[in-house]
């Protein structure tokens, strides 16, 4: 009976320190998120590129947000200027990024923002998660730009013509 319990207690403790240690391979480091700047064509094209030998993966979902020349009442957004609180933001982008792989199954995901300013037509968010399959990507990515635009304090400046701003709502 003793041998029994012995052996019960090791199989115990070799279950717990396996969870721990799965555990503790879950939890990712916190990723640099923001870039100064519009975030240019090559550099979401290279990150495509760079993913190409990952044979794991079969879906790539990928959400770029551009500046549009939206019609104000004083005048056309030629561009938004970005700021942050860059500590706090890094935090709840690292929060949101560990969420998604809670909830989908990801096998990697980037996530770029700019900080200054971005003229029109030009990139601001990058987006980019890869999965098994396209539903789940389709769904993180969906779900990720929802969260950083409800919980992400970033603030965008509307700059309209040679010196007027409009605070940007994010909707």
């Amino acid at each position: 009976m003793v041998n029994n319990q012995r052996i019960s207690v090791k199989v115990v403790i070799c279950l717990l320190l396996n969870q721990n240690f799965q555990l503790m391979e879950k939890i990712r480091k916190p990723k640099k998120v923001f870039v100064q700047g519009p975030i240019s064509p090559q550099f979401v094209g290279d990150s495509i590129a760079s993913h190409q030998s990952k044979t794991g993966i079969g879906a790539h979902a990928i959400f770029l947000g551009q500046i549009r020349a939206d019609q104000k009442e004083s005048g056309i957004v030629t561009g938004i200027e970005y700021s942050a609180y860059e500590e706090m933001a890094e935090d709840a982008f690292h929060t949101i990024r560990e969420s998604a792989f809670e909830k989908f199954e990801l096998t990697c995901m980037h996530i770029y923002h700019s900080l200054g300013i971005v003229p029109t037509g030009e990139i601001s968010l990058f987006v980019f998660v890869s999965s098994p399959h396209r539903r789940a990507a389709f769904e993180a990515s969906e779900y990720i730009v929802e969260e950083i635009k409800a919980n992400v304090p970033i603030f965008g400046k509307e700059l309209i013509g040679a010196e007027g701003f409009v605070w940007k709502e994010n909707k």
